[in-house]
């Protein structure tokens, strides 16, 4: 009661700390969020010369883009940031050069005779693999009107429409680059002479095996200057961590494999007895395939078996390409073995499509059963490029070269001088057969049913709880290393360097549990053991065939790599510098021939040799070599030079001399084709390494 009373007594303080609350939660509310007045990062992917990606326009642009397919995750996930990174920096230099695209020309890009390369790959017909205009066609005629209505294609669309854009103010930059491309004379002559003066010479090659590994002893300096002189090789543009882990394999078991075996024997009666073996196969995860086979175009295990048993008979259990399988011969033919025919094709794209190609299929048969030109009416109403201008014709055409019921009228049912309409995934076809080929070839029709050989899930159980007690019981890396040499089958496995985005890891290639373990490997310690067990699955039966358990094996932060994390990855070629210094001083004179018996080598002979030779036959690639006697003139021998595989020394013994150059206009061209060519791929490249990007993607997946 006392303290009411006070409270009473002093009710500004109250009011004064509720105003302050009110006032708290506004400004919070204002700074934070998604619309907060100062904007958020808690949303945003990246940035790029400050240009922000928020996250959920990043998940809306993959959506429309792939929705719920599209290929592997990562991959497509990667692929979409380079886009944004790639559409940020060119929409910044394309406004700093003037450049832009006008309604008109994206317009044109979409609809015109040259359309972009988007178009271009995007809608491109799959048998032909030319631009379907038809089907551009349409939609711009559904925009004009209107009723390009459908939500999802409109946004695809949208979207489509800023990479188009990105794409032609791309190429613009890059042919202002390339016109920009110059090749003055000096160049030019220098290129006329690297292209055309040839030299022959001879060679002793002394391999690094000539000195024995135990000779050579490594000092910390020897790795320090081989990282210096290989500096723009070996620095890294991000930090980069590598992991060492252990697999565990999960295989079926003697008893699991029995079981499976068990299952496809006890459905072989039912396989045999059944007159619907397309609903028989559907239920029982296995295939009719609708092609004829050969002997030799079938599985060896079964090949004999299935030409000697009868046509409703089933052969198995056997075990093939990782399963137990059973076959049942559904026919057999003795086939031609080539047929020529001709055909019209009206194309369907969508299912409404294809009541009107057959109306129209029929009338054309109507008008050729009252005589009318075959070839003439293919010509004129044929939609396969591939033979309407042949009259519609298809020479030696062999068994299971067209879809399965071109196929059948062609070799199976079909009769030379009859016309047959048949629908296929492209359309409606008006097929007449013309010949067939005096030899013949036995084939057969077969369905199969299986059962992929896997584990049981007490098999995977069992393999988990090893997993798991490794965990438990290996704790740091030292630990991890000396129990996996105690374990027979396993052995530990590193990774390459990775990258804090990446999402594959060495052999175990990508995966969710790859990001998962290279997003752990960027929050731990150098030296731990990740207390997860990643779990994958195989891609086709989807199953658990393995577990890993990972390690943190070295850190190394953006730049040059230290000697401890790159040691072994140069190890050998410091050695076979520090084994090419030993050679050198054991070499004595400058007679070829004395140097080869001195090391028990030979002389050999390199000919008609020019200087951009990146590879000469029987000395291979040994650009120190070829660029130290191209210096020499003819007589005189080389001092040792230490090259990939081994120590040289040569001796230039014929070097003709190269006329003036008459056609330095062609070589010009010629040269700045080449620089300018490259100008796509490089020039990207370079404005990324020079735009201030931030990357926080790893925070998000």
């Amino acid at each position: 009661m006392a303290l009411i009373s006070k409270i009473r007594k002093n009710s500004w303080i109250l009011v004064v700390l509720i105003a302050l609350g009110l006032i708290g939660f506004i400004v919070m509310d204002m700074t934070s969020g998604q619309q907060s007045l100062f904007g958020s990062s808690q949303f945003t992917l990246g940035s790029i010369d400050g240009k922000k990606v928020d996250w959920n326009q990043f998940n809306r642009v993959e959506q429309i883009l792939y929705g719920e397919s599209g290929g592997e995750v990562y991959s497509r996930r990667q692929t979409l940031w380079n886009y944004f990174v790639e559409e940020a920096i060119v929409q910044e230099e394309a406004e700093a050069l003037g450049l832009g695209v006008s309604k008109a020309e994206l317009l044109d890009l979409q609809f015109g005779p040259n359309p972009s390369p988007i178009i271009q790959q995007r809608f491109a017909d799959p048998a032909t693999r030319q631009v379907n205009f038809q089907q551009l066609n349409e939609i711009r005629k559904a925009i004009e009107e209107g009723t390009f209505t459908d939500p999802r294609m409109r946004s695809y669309w949208a979207q489509q429409e800023k990479e188009i854009v990105k794409e032609r103010l791309q190429s613009k930059i890059n042919n202002m680059i390339a016109k920009a491309v110059y090749t003055p004379t000096w160049m030019a002559e220098m290129g006329f002479v690297e292209q055309n003066q040839t030299i022959d010479f001879t060679y002793v090659k002394i391999p690094f095996d000539e000195i024995d590994n135990t000779e050579v002893t490594l000092s910390d300096e020897d790795y320090k200057q081989y990282i210096r002189e290989n500096e723009a090789r070996l620095k890294q543009e991000e930090e980069t961590r590598k992991l060492e882990y252990v697999v565990f394999d999960i295989l079926p078991s003697s008893q699991d494999s029995a079981e499976l075996r068990g299952q496809i024997a006890g459905l072989i009666p039912e396989f045999e007895a059944t007159e619907d073996d397309s609903a028989f196969v559907a239920r029982n995860y296995g295939d009719i395939s609708a092609m004829y086979f050969t002997k030799e175009e079938l599985p060896a295990a079964i090949a004999d078996t299935v030409f000697r048993i009868p046509v409703g008979s089933v052969y198995g259990p056997y075990a093939d390409a990782g399963s137990f399988q059973a076959v049942k011969v559904l026919g057999r033919e003795l086939m031609a073995d080539s047929a020529d025919s001709r055909h019209i094709l009206i194309q369907a794209a969508a299912p409404t499509a294809f009541a009107a190609a057959k109306k129209t299929i029929d009338s054309l048969e109507n008008l050729l059963l009252a005589g009318a030109s075959f070839d003439t009416l293919a010509l004129k109403f044929s939609q396969d490029p591939g033979s309407s201008g042949k009259g519609g014709k298809y020479e030696n055409t062999t068994p299971n070269q067209f879809v399965p019921e071109y196929n059948d009228v062609l070799f199976v049912t079909g009769q030379p001088g009859r016309y047959y309409k048949v629908r296929t995934s492209y359309g409606w076809h008006l097929i007449e057969v013309l010949s067939r080929s005096a030899s013949k070839t036995e084939r057969v029709k077969v369905a199969f049913i299986r059962e992929a050989i896997v584990p049981s899930e007490a098999t995977q159980n069992e393999a988990y709880r090893r997993a798991q007690a490794f965990v438990g019981q290996n704790r740091d890396i030292e630990q991890f290393r000396k129990s996996v040499e105690g374990m027979d089958g396993m052995e530990v496995e590193i990774s390459p360097s990775l990258k804090k985005n990446d999402f594959a890891v060495g052999s175990l290639g990508a995966a969710q549990a790859s990001r998962d373990m290279v997003r752990w490997a960027f929050n731990a310690n150098k030296g731990e053991v990740s207390p997860e067990i990643y779990t994958y699955q195989d891609p086709v039966s989807y199953y658990t065939n393995k577990y890993v358990v990972a390690s943190l094996r070295s850190v190394q932060k953006a730049g040059l790599p230290s000697i401890e994390n790159i040691k072994d990855e140069i190890e050998q070629q410091v050695i076979n510098r520090k084994k090419g210094e030993l050679i050198k001083q054991r070499i004595q004179g400058t007679d070829l021939a004395a140097i080869a018996a001195g090391f028990s080598a030979q002389v050999d002979t390199a000919t008609n040799v020019n200087f951009a030779s990146s590879f000469v036959p029987t000395l291979g690639s040994e650009p120190a070599l070829i660029g130290e006697v191209f210096n020499l003139e003819q007589g005189q021998v080389s001092k040792p030079v230490v090259g990939n595989a081994g120590v040289y020394v040569a001796q230039v013994i014929n070097k003709p001399a190269v006329g003036q150059a008459n056609n330095i206009p062609q070589m010009r061209r010629v040269m700045a084709q080449a620089v300018r060519g490259q100008v796509g791929s490089q020039l990207i490249q370079a404005m990324k390494k020079n735009a201030d990007i931030e990357d926080y993607r790893s925070k998000f997946y």
